[in-house]
């Protein structure tokens, strides 16, 4: 009985492999089907269990120590940074020392333009008259023209402050006004009736360009003038502005 059971199931596995090898030989008749969906990725897996720690390097041995290695390659600049707000202004630093003098600059003609000067006498032995206008007709010096022989007026080119004298010979008593455009600027008188002496008088005054200057009588005019002592009128400039 045994035994038959052994027959029969030898035979049925038989059968199966026979069935088997005949579904891989037989080629299908069918269609190929279409692809499925590709499925959704699957989620990560967890982390995995930490390593052990790895075995401590051998130690350098060497006479001459530990060994610096060589510097690497500068890396990339980095982007410029955003400008800082301002400090505060700090405070004034200390006079420094004075420095040496410079050359001395080249000649210029500018001097030159702002030069004036002038020194006239008066060369007659007749007196000036009465309450007028004194005219000195002898140049002595006369930059530019500036003094007018005929109107007896200095008349100004240069602005600036200037010195005007005069040095009279005396016969008589003498009043004399110096006038900037027919304003008194000041007087001066000599009432000694001494014979042949000398008087004078003089004034700093600031003179704008265009104005004139001159000298008058007043009722006293002894004001002489000839070989033996000249009466002079004269004026130059201090300093232009």
């Amino acid at each position: 009985m045994l035994l038959q059971h052994f027959i029969i199931i030898g035979f049925l596995l038989s059968l199966a492999v026979l069935l088997l090898v005949a579904m891989e030989t037989c080629p299908s008749s069918g269609m190929p089907g279409i692809p499925g969906i590709p499925g959704l990725p699957g989620r990560d897996g967890r982390d995995g269990v930490k390593g052990d720690t790895g075995e401590r390097g051998a130690q350098w041995s060497s006479s001459l120590g530990p060994q610096k290695g060589q510097r690497g390659d500068p890396g990339p600049r980095g982007h410029q940074g955003k400008l800082g707000q301002s400090g505060e202004r700090g405070k004034p630093g200390s006079l420094g020392n004075i420095g040496l003098p410079g050359d001395p600059g080249e000649p210029g003609t500018v001097g030159l333009q702002q030069q004036a000067a002038f020194s006239v006498a008066r060369g007659t032995t007749e007196f000036p008259d009465k309450a007028s206008l004194i005219v000195f007709k002898q140049v002595i010096t006369n930059i530019n023209n500036d003094y007018n022989t005929n109107t007896g007026r200095f008349r100004c080119r240069v602005p600036g402050m200037y010195y005007f004298v005069f040095h009279a010979s005396l016969e008589d008593k003498l009043c004399v006004l110096l006038k900037l455009d027919n304003k008194l600027l000041t007087s001066f008188c000599d009432h000694r009736r001494i014979k042949r002496h000398v008087t004078s008088g003089g004034l700093a005054v600031y003179v704008s360009r265009g104005q004139e200057v001159w000298l008058e009588t007043k009722d006293y005019r002894g004001m002489t003038g000839r070989y033996t002592g000249y009466s002079i009128f004269s004026g130059f400039l201090l300093h232009p502005y």
